[in-house]
Parts: C-alpha cells; structure tokens; sequence
C-alpha cells in the first residue's frame, strides 16, 4: 500500500515537471513569432511587390529593409506586378501580410495600425502615420505644350479636389481653378507606377471632359519603368510613387509632387493582429520572424 502511494506521488511530481519544461519550451520559443493571437505558430507568407516598384522602394527604405544600396527583402517573399495582386493575394490566404498604397484600399483586406498609429489621411497629413510617400508626375527633356495643361489641371483646385475625393492627400490648399483654353487637341501618353495610376485616371478623365478632343493613354507598368520611358520619350508623362534617384535626375527628368499617400501594411481579415511596430515589420519582410 505504501509502496503504490509513493509510486503515485512519483508520478504526479513528474507529470508536474514535464509541464512546466513544455510550458518553458513554449514561452522560450516565441522568440521568431510576432503577437498574433489565433494566427500562433503559422507561417508567415511575406508578399511583397517587384523589384521598380515605387511602393516597394519607397516602403523598404522606409521600414528599414534597405540597408544602403541593398534591399534585404526575404527571398522567400511571394512577388507581385501589381496593387491588386498584393490585395488579392493577401485576402485569399489567412497568413500572409503585405502592403499597398492606402488610397487602393478597400474592405477585402485589413490595414494594421503601425507603431500604434493608424493609416488615416489625418494622421499622414499630421505627420505621426511613419509610412507615407509622394505621388510624382515625371517630365522629360522637352514637354509639350497639351501635356504642361494637363499637369496644371491636376495642380489646379478642381484637380486636388479629385485627388483628396480619391483618398490621397492633397499638396496645394489653395490652388487656383483651372483655366481652360479653347481648341486643346491630340494625345498625351501616361506610364509609371500603379499605385498612382488610379487617381491619374480620374483626372485623365475629368481633363477630358472639359477637353473632349484630347486622348489620354494610361498604362500601369511600374514606378522605375514609367520613369525610364520618360527618360527615352516613349511616354509623355510618368507616374512614380517614391522620390527620383540621383541617377535618374542626372538624365534630364524632373519630378513634381501631386499628391501625399500612405503605405497601408495589410493581413487577412481573418488575421487578429491589430497593430505591429516598423521593427517587428522589418524582422517579418527580412524573414527574421518567421510566425505569426
């Protein structure tokens, strides 16, 4: 009788043991895993945009994921060509997080809040959300004439009217009404990034209207490669989403800032993190952490 109540208390002196080393295994294992609550211990899937791509640029130097000249974005990361890929990506799978610009956002994704600040115009415009870029309009060498209207319709007051109603931020708060002028005909072409591209639509198509005998081609390829096919002519007009390097002014372009948007830093709505710090963000994009 003696002999088994010992062999009990052997047994739950033990059983208490191995839980408390299970207990410590887990709590020093949380070291590579972000505060995610119903996401714990999932991998992370990173989806990040093409190497050119101004929201990219602009969000790795940001972040501090580009160290100098290096971007240390994981290899691992899932690339995407476009905005609507990042958000289509991201809504169709529980783990993954990436980020767009926050004037494309729209409810099929979640936009966390970074260091405790939430991607609002108000707080861009306050200068307290730490993600935020411009939205340039890139000239070559020599710019027509149909094109330098264009550009100060989108700097007139009707123009940063359509900017602000598209969710970007404004630059001019007491811009001028645009003057039309009479007999404006023929063809600009647009190129650049496609985070910019939406509300350069909405322009092109308010410009139209007022000037009906004007085109406006827009074609969405890309920050870097929008600014290149200003460089060689290919283009009338380019879009960037991140300011224009050293090198790229050294060859004749010159950017003017349209508009101020947000970089929104998106998961699944399924995903019950609310809100991340720029250093736990930097430790998910270099693959540093790994889990949620």
């Amino acid at each position: 009788m003696k002999k088994n109540k010992i062999m009990n208390g052997i047994k739950k002196i033990a059983a208490s043991a191995l839980a408390l080393t299970m207990v410590f295994a887990m709590t020093a294992c949380g070291g590579n895993k972000t505060n995610g609550q119903d996401q714990s211990g999932n991998p992370i899937t990173v989806v990040s945009r093409e190497d050119g791509s101004g929201t990219r640029g602009a969000f790795t130097e940001l972040m501090g994921i580009m160290a100098g000249d290096v971007d240390n974005t994981t290899p691992k990361a899932e690339i995407s060509q476009s905005t609507s890929v990042v958000m289509a990506t991201v809504s169709g799978n529980k783990n993954a997080i990436g980020y767009i610009s926050l004037a494309s956002m729209d409810d099929s994704v979640k936009a966390i809040k970074v260091d405790g600040v939430e991607p609002t115009v108000e707080n861009i415009k306050a200068g307290v959300y730490p993600v935020s870029r411009p939205f340039l309009v890139v000239t070559g060498k020599k710019t027509d004439e149909l094109t330098k209207d264009f550009i100060a319709f989108i700097m007139s007051k009707e123009g940063q009217t359509i900017i602000e109603e598209d969710g970007c931020i404004s630059v001019k708060n007491e811009a001028k009404a645009y003057e039309t002028r009479s007999g404006l005909k023929g063809k600009i072409s647009v190129g650049g990034s496609t985070s910019v591209a939406p509300v350069m639509q909405k322009l092109a198509d308010a410009y139209k209207a007022i000037n009906p005998e004007v085109e406006i081609e827009i074609q969405q390829t890309g920050s870097g490669a929008g600014i290149t096919s200003t460089i060689e002519g290919a283009v009338n007009l380019g879009m960037s989403s991140r300011e224009l390097k050293d090198e790229e002014l050294a060859k004749g372009v010159k950017g003017e800032t349209i508009a101020m948007d947000g970089i929104a830093v998106i998961v699944n709505k399924e995903n019950t993190t609310e809100d991340l710090t720029s250093e736990q963000i930097r430790q998910i994009f270099t693959g540093e952490v790994t889990e949620w």
